[in-house]
């Protein structure tokens, strides 16, 4: 199985519904479909994500290190050497969606040669993971009747409410009313993507203490250190480290600094090998996980399940996986469904990814 071509293809697809949120917004998926190729004729597939004001990646910077850099380090490796692919990825400070979008492409060839799902391989606690749905800014009237639409439709009884506006107080009025639309059987946590200074942060938590929050995530900066730490150490409830914790390393800082006290995982940062290694990490310091979002389209969110489902531990919470919904379109010939307030993982060898070729042909950027 030695890797022979790696293939990077930038596609861009539409959403219906822009995702607006305190550090940015997204109004098309301007995505990398990245495709391994073995010479025994199988193919890994993958999607890398860039999110510039998080990681500094942009569609043209992950296909250019992926042509010029990554491809020509791993060709001639076979698929398993997954430890030294890494070793020459790692190489090359950054480009974490890149990276993880190979390793994932990696471990969907694994599991095509060995004719098992990749969930299985990693862990094959369960089929499938219960879904939590992102909702962006915007009237809190407007929230809440998006917030009772997916409920309805697609029995999804979690809701991660984008907050960090200012002034903070009109994501306190949102919260409180989808609480009180929603009603008291429905999750609800909170993401700041860093929005608040930690003083606002202190005052809306205070402000939503009765609303039964479950998570509170990235309110502020991480490198505001000792406000971040003093708005944690007065938290309530677990306060999840996302963007500021995209790699063991920061896991740890962040844990032991005492600036989070749960954590995000992204299969679209961490592939699958990073984000295990993360996931054993908190279950070691007991620490809670979320499986998060990048926005992933259905590629994305496909490899999100298969991993989440994988393990007891990020089974555990419903997984941020339902933003595919907004796309007007996407690449995959079948298309995932939402059935129950669940989804299920893909049956079939490998991840189960099948692109269709005309889809693909029509969203790609590169010709």
């Amino acid at each position: 199985m030695k890797i022979v071509q790696v293939e990077a293809i930038p596609f861009a697809i539409p959403y219906a519904k822009p995702l607006r949120f305190a550090s940015g917004e997204v109004h098309t998926a301007d995505h990398v479909l990245v495709r391994v190729y073995t010479d025994e004729g199988l193919v890994g597939t993958a999607e890398a994500p860039p999110r510039p004001y998080t990681y500094g990646e942009t569609q043209e910077s992950i296909v250019a290190v992926i042509d010029k850099i990554f491809a020509p380090q791993i060709l001639g490796l076979t698929a398993l050497e997954r430890e030294v692919v890494h070793a020459r990825l790692d190489r090359t400070v950054g480009n974490p969606t890149a990276k993880a979008a190979i390793d994932m492409a990696l471990w969907d060839i694994i599991g095509q040669a060995a004719e098992m799902p990749v969930s299985g391989l990693l862990g094959g606690y369960t089929d499938r993971l219960r879904v939590s749905h992102m909702v962006g800014f915007a009237p809190a009237e407007e929230m809440v009747a998006e917030a009772e639409r997916i409920r309805d439709t697609y029995g999804i009884t979690t809701f991660k409410v984008k907050v960090g506006r200012r002034p903070y107080t009109d994501d306190v009025d949102a919260c409180r009313a989808l609480r009180e639309a929603l009603g008291p059987d429905v999750n609800l946590y909170v993401d700041g993507n860093r929005g608040w200074s930690p003083s606002e942060a202190a005052r809306a938590l205070r402000e939503m203490d009765d609303l039964g929050l479950t998570f509170a995530e990235e309110l502020c900066p991480a490198d505001d250190v000792l406000g971040r730490r003093w708005l944690v150490a007065q938290s309530r409830i677990p306060f999840i480290a996302d963007e500021s914790a995209t790699n063991a390393a920061d896991v740890t800082r962040e844990l032991l600094g005492g600036s989070a006290t749960a954590i995000s995982i992204k299969t679209a940062r961490t592939g699958f090998t990073a984000s295990q290694r993360i996931l054993r990490q908190c279950e070691g310091l007991g620490v809670e996980i979320v499986m998060g979002n990048q926005i992933d389209g259905q590629i994305g969110t496909l490899c999100t399940v298969a991993f989440g489902a994988a393990h007891r531990t990020s089974a555990h919470h419903p997984g941020e996986l339902s933003n595919f919904l907004d796309m007007t379109d996407d690449l995959l010939a079948e298309p995932l469904t939402i059935k129950e307030g669940a989804l299920r993982v893909r049956e079939g060898n490998g991840l189960g990814i099948d692109v269709d070729p005309e889809k693909l042909a029509r969203y790609r950027q590169d010709h």
